[in-house]
């Protein structure tokens, strides 16, 4: 058995503007700090860790013998007058962990070590806490009674300004509000850390809601806080997924309850999790994974994975039961088995994602103003009357480009293993910091990286970072660049159109394309707000034909490009001939292919800018980028 004590919340980051904490802190087990005229005192929980291994730690001897399935078992040991039998090393063990644990230093609760880290000066407190320990003037401990009028005054001081950062926990967190209202002196955006937030969804949402009412000048940047035990993820994946289920059932959507406040990585329960767990069996099966091995995990664990005919067993533990288990393994090793199996889900996550096809509820698009361009119904119901229509578009974002200074603070340009880059074709800059590592099912390590750019983050592997144009570049023009290109970004919006199915969706949700799946809220400025189904451009024309409606705009060669390079999705060019634009992966780099075309039409193709190579034994048609727009208008244009 192993126990750890972490002392991580004195590294919570110093932020401008507010710090919101939210914490169930143990006020009704601490004991009131004992009458003295020095109190040198810490009130920690050891004494609770110390009672429990006193009383739980296993120390009876136990009896193994075999039940008639021929399964080994076990069942405690009792002497001739009944009484249980005590095993002499575990009485030993237990005896030293807990001398152990005694000659440690205390260990201040969350609550404490905050406002010793930023004084009573800096932190307001609304808890139930009538009586706490503080430090004076002279850097002595004393005890200072708190009265019920002292939460309303803490209260006032952060709204006021005068204090930065609050700390409240249920007992504070009941009927308040601390969000950025516009009525306040102090409307900077809040900064929640969710600590410790309990096994109570409709708890962490009332929580969560202190911070983000109406009439508020920002939203709140909510930070769940873990320590560094991977383990501990199996606690924020059952808040995730009750915050979702409890969204779905109050509000009718997911994603409502935990306010996107999770990745759908953090859910361990998903089957996206589910199916890599199998996987992970098979891989720890056949000894592919670095780890832990078959035998080790098996006897550590007590779960069964071979069978006795030497093959996997059929009914594998599940993934509530597996991370049990993970629970009780000492922490190098379970961090280990966690990063292995996090690579598996993360690559299941991005494949998806990459796909179009990862299911993230209701996502809110948050943007200055938009115009409806065009609304065209769909189809109207018979019975209700009720309609669906597809509206097109406009919508204006104001763009929030990532600082030098922030960026910083997230990662520090010159921390060692971060890379400053420079894309020789676009010149924009980006910061390259290692990620954490794919998994394949094959079980090969696929190294990854974080590419952080001033507007955006994307992933790339070991290959395609070699494939790409991305150069190292000196740390003065790396801020320079970044900085201006943040500059250039910020004083501008970004119009874009988007076409959004909205209405009565139902009838019609089998005609939408299944292989882009993204509902989305559009809010502007001003309140107004749209619901519905975002629709790819290339996918317009199609869901018309299979509504039997008259295609109303036909993609212009530009947008048929554009749709084929980004979406990867492959379309058939206008004519009575069936031939296909496609996106082809060819020498490391993507190119525009024809497919369908006639041999015989070979020359007449070429002739109008097209180009051909041999690969693989086999004639391939493809159509260069840089003059992709013109030579697909001519195409078109002499088909139709």
């Amino acid at each position: 058995m192993m126990i750890l004590i972490a002392c991580w919340f004195l590294r919570l980051v110093e932020v401008e503007g507010t710090v919101i904490i939210w914490s169930e802190i143990m006020e009704n087990r601490r004991k009131p700090a004992p009458p003295a005229t020095t109190l040198d005192i810490n009130c920690d929980c050891k004494e609770y860790v110390i009672d429990y291994l006193a009383k739980s730690f296993p120390v009876r001897l136990m009896a193994v013998f075999t039940d008639e399935k021929g399964n080994p078992r076990s069942e405690p040991m009792i002497d001739d007058d009944g009484r249980p039998v005590l095993c002499r090393s575990a009485l030993v063990a237990r005896d030293q962990m807990i001398e152990q644990l005694c000659a440690l230093p205390p260990i201040a609760t969350a609550l404490d070590a905050i406002i010793e880290r930023f004084g009573i000066e800096q932190v307001a407190e609304v808890t139930g806490r009538s009586r706490r320990l503080v430090l004076g003037p002279d850097g002595r401990q004393k005890l200072q009674s708190r009265s019920p009028r002292a939460n309303l005054a803490e209260n006032q001081a952060f709204m006021d300004g005068a204090k930065r950062i609050l700390v409240f926990s249920d007992a504070g967190g009941t009927g308040r509000s601390y969000h950025a209202d516009l009525g306040a002196r102090n409307r900077a955006r809040r900064v929640h850390f969710l600590l410790e937030p309990g096994w109570r969804a409709d708890a962490a949402i009332q929580g969560l809601g202190r911070t983000n009412r109406t009439n508020q000048a920002s939203a709140p940047l909510f930070r769940p806080v873990t320590t560094d035990v991977r383990g501990e993820r199996r606690f924020i994946s059952t808040i995730a997924r009750r915050l979702d289920s409890l969204g779905a059932l109050t509000r009718g959507q997911r994603q409502t309850g935990g306010q996107n406040l999770f990745d759908p990585a953090d859910n361990l329960e998903s089957s996206y999790a589910k199916e890599a767990l199998t996987r992970w069996f098979g891989l720890l099966f056949i000894g592919k994974l670095e780890a832990v091995g078959l035998a080790k995990f098996q006897k550590l664990t007590g779960l069964r994975i071979e069978g006795p005919d030497g093959g996997i067993v059929d009914d594998l533990p599940t993934i509530q039961r597996w991370l049990n288990r993970i629970l009780a393994l000492p922490i190098a090793l379970q961090n280990a088995i966690f990063d292995e199996f996090l690579g598996l889900v993360e690559a299941r996550v991005d494949a998806a994602r990459q796909a179009g096809t990862l299911d993230l509820g209701v996502e809110t698009i948050a943007v200055e103003s938009f115009e409806v361009l065009s609304d065209t119904v769909l189809r109207t119901d018979a019975v209700s009357g009720a309609t669906t229509h597809l509206l097109e578009l406009e919508i204006a974002r104001a763009l929030k480009p990532l600082t030098v200074s922030r960026l910083d603070q997230l990662y520090g340009v010159s921390s060692l293993g971060h890379r400053q880059l420079r894309n020789s074709r676009s010149g924009r800059v980006a910061l390259l910091v290692p990620a954490r590592s794919l998994l394949s099912d094959e079980g090969e390590r696929i190294a990854r990286f974080e590419m952080q750019r001033p507007l955006k983050r994307e992933y790339f592997t070991a290959d395609q970072l070699d494939e790409s144009s991305w150069e190292p570049l000196d740390e003065d023009e790396f801020r320079r660049l970044w900085q201006a290109e943040a500059d250039e970004a910020a004083s501008s919006l970004k119009r874009e159109r988007l076409h959004l199915a909205t209405g009565l969706l139902l009838p019609v949700w089998d005609k939408l394309p299944s292989d882009h799946v993204r509902v989305s809220r559009i809010c502007a400025g001003d309140g107004r707000s749209l619901l519905g189904r975002e629709i790819p451009l290339h996918c317009v024309p199609e869901l018309c034909r299979a509504l039997g409606l008259e295609v109303g705009h036909n993609l212009s060669a530009d947008e048929t490009m554009q749709a084929v390079l980004t979406a990867g999705r492959s379309i058939q060019l206008a004519g009575p001939e069936q031939i296909t634009l496609k996106r082809s992966l060819v020498n490391g780099s993507q190119r525009l292919e024809l497919t369908g075309w006639s041999a015989a039409r070979l020359d007449w193709y070429k002739a109008h800018g097209c180009f051909t190579e041999i690969i693989r034994y086999q004639t391939r048609l493809f159509v260069p980028r840089a003059e992709g727009v013109a030579i697909i208008s001519r195409l078109e244009s002499k088909r139709r």
